[in-house]
């Protein structure tokens, strides 16, 4: 973030609310004396609304403005002071909703801004020690390393999600924290962005979305127990991604071929929020199999997202599947030239079939595919050709226990 201030006049930091966004902005701006007002009040938001000329006119030199997406009509005169002084770092905007896809700011501060997304807290941050995997994958340089089984700690560590906020909370406040935090966000910021109806539906579709996180999109079952229509179903589903509450995974597919599924795949934002609308602990979820499955996919996305948005090169995510059931849970790609797939397994046991999509994934990709991981909760990493390897879970955000020699 400290680059694009120091180059590019309207730096954006977006992300979920409660992620850390504000003290991030604070924390970096106001040693640097930057001023610093927030649209979460509601008097400062209808001024900026009513005279959004006049008001962004008497801003000091450098400007925080927090929670922007409450307050769209300012976007035209903040074009207007850029264009008049070109200054790097003249604002830092926050935002709750991903204002990107309004079309006024993409209008009006098109080739003026930068925008970082931030993301709850990864494994890795809660650790304090950063991670290579990424590192280690796209160079498919995984050694032969023993690791700790995560055990019961995995469903404790999926419950607790990655909410600065929820995480100071015990287990049972937790659940309470993210059930609110629902509701404030749906109260508030989905409200601003669309004038609808049916807030009260959701809630409840988010809950139904949390039973099916990792699985591909259907909005026919979605809009199952609403008597709305499934056009209807498919922009709230969109208002949900835009507050970062889902986020879709689309499918790779190369043209040539016809029988790859084209059809999305969809994630909770955090897996503490998924949990928290299941109504699942981290003893239930142990017992539910299949539950956990989805859980942990939705949580190694999630981390992998994470750990992307720091990475020195931008990574693309999709997943794959074809129509004879070979399929990968997680593809990245890193540039054009450089992909690598990714399966989970909740279980501590591997076989040589679990490699199956990952091998067909790498007979279409041919020389784009560099390496092929299974993550499972084991003990030891282990290779099972020269770019498919086992990968113990906490491999993701850990340094091994000890090499094996």
């Amino acid at each position: 973030m400290l680059e694009a201030l120091g180059d590019t006049p309207v730096v954006l930091l977006h992300g979920p609310r409660q992620s850390g966004k504000t003290s991030l902005a604070r924390a970096i701006a106001e040693p640097a004396g930057y001023g610093y007002l927030t649209f979460d009040d509601d008097n400062l938001a209808a001024a900026a609304r009513a005279d959004p000329v006049g008001f962004t006119a008497g801003l000091p030199p450098r400007m925080v403005l927090d929670e922007i997406q409450r307050v769209p009509e300012i976007f035209t005169s903040l074009k207007a002071v850029v264009d008049k002084d070109r200054m790097p770092g003249r604002f830092l905007l926050t935002g709750s909703a991903n204002v990107l896809l309004l079309p006024k700011l993409a209008d009006s501060l098109a080739g003026r801004i930068e925008a970082q997304r931030l993301h709850p807290l990864a494994q890795c941050e809660l650790g304090r020690a950063p991670s290579g995997f990424l590192r280690q994958l796209f160079a498919a340089g995984f050694e032969l390393t023993r690791h700790e089984r995560l055990g019961d700690e995995l469903a404790q560590r999926i419950v607790a999600g990655g909410y600065p906020a929820a995480l100071a909370r015990g287990a049972g406040r937790r659940r309470d924290w993210y059930r609110a935090y629902v509701q404030t966000l749906v109260q508030r910021d989905v409200r601003d962005l669309a004038r609808i109806g049916a807030l009260d539906t959701l809630p409840k579709l988010l809950e139904i979305a949390a039973g099916q996180t990792a699985r591909l999109l259907n909005v026919s079952e979605l809009s199952g127990p609403f008597q709305v229509s499934r056009p209807t179903i498919r922009d709230y589903i969109t208002l949900l991604e835009r507050v970062f509450l889902l986020e879709t995974l689309p499918p790779w597919h190369v043209r040539q071929l016809n029988r790859l599924v084209k059809t999305p795949k969809f994630h909770l934002g955090d897996t503490g929020l998924a949990s928290a609308l299941l109504g699942v602990d981290a003893a239930a979820l142990k017992q539910d199999r299949g539950l956990l499955g989805q859980l942990l996919e939705t949580f190694v996305f999630q981390e992998l997202r994470r750990q992307a948005s720091w990475a020195a090169q931008p990574i693309a995510f999709h997943h794959f599947r074809d129509r004879d059931d070979y399929e990968v849970d997680i593809v990245l790609e890193q540039g054009k030239h450089a992909l690598a797939g990714i399966e989970v397994k909740a279980s501590g046991t591997i076989r040589a079939t679990d490699f199956r999509g990952l091998r067909k994934l790498k007979e279409i990709a041919e020389a784009r595919f560099v390496c092929g991981v299974v993550l499972y909760d084991g003990d030891v990493l282990l290779r099972f050709a020269a770019d498919l390897f086992a990968v113990p879970l906490r491999a993701l955000w850990e340094t091994p226990v000890q090499p094996i020699r």
